[in-house]
């Protein structure tokens, strides 16, 4: 599978994707969509992304005009591949990476701590529905946005579904 940035400055350019086979990237498709959907709120902003894996998502919204983006991500494979790609895009000023569990670090996030939050969380284990809890208690972005499985509900967002994936897009009070 290949994997690139889709568009703005970074277009074209082809990403590192972990060797593991729990990682799920984002199809290009869907990330093209996410990021028009997102597209008025990108400029200048400082994101978040969640669940980080290959950094697909920050690294998209870096190259569309976000002005920084912090990368939460867990897993060796995933970190490694994380930092080979924002030193191969030359973006190392406008990232930064935190080694963490996603939950525990949106848990800890200020209100408003960030324009746009990003999340892509394993499928399965609850972790959307526990990201859109904490959301919902101390919204810690201006725009939640995250992608789930078409068939889950998320509480008190509007979802678009891209076939057996789905992005549901959260906004603060």
């Amino acid at each position: 599978m290949s994997l690139r940035i889709i568009a703005g400055t970074l277009g074209g350019r082809r990403l590192a994707i972990p060797k593991d086979r729990r990682v799920r990237p984002t199809a290009d498709r869907v990330r093209e969509a996410w990021m028009s959907i997102l597209a008025d709120a990108l400029p200048g902003a400082r994101v978040v992304d969640l669940f980080a894996a290959t950094g697909a998502l920050g690294l998209e919204a870096l190259s569309r005009g976000a002005v920084h983006a912090d990368f939460v991500e867990l897993a060796d494979p995933s970190l490694r591949a994380l930092r080979a790609n924002i030193e191969a895009l030359g973006v190392v000023e406008a990232a930064t990476v935190h080694r963490g569990d996603a939950l525990r670090f949106a848990a800890r996030l200020e209100r408003g701590a960030y324009d746009v939050a990003f999340a892509d969380p394993p499928y399965g284990m609850e972790a959307a529905e526990r990201l859109v809890a904490l959301f919902h208690r101390a919204p810690f972005a201006r725009i939640l946005s995250v992608e789930h499985e078409a068939g889950l509900a998320l509480d008190g967002g509007d979802t678009r579904r891209y076939g057996d994936t789905a992005l549901t897009f959260l906004q603060a009070p």
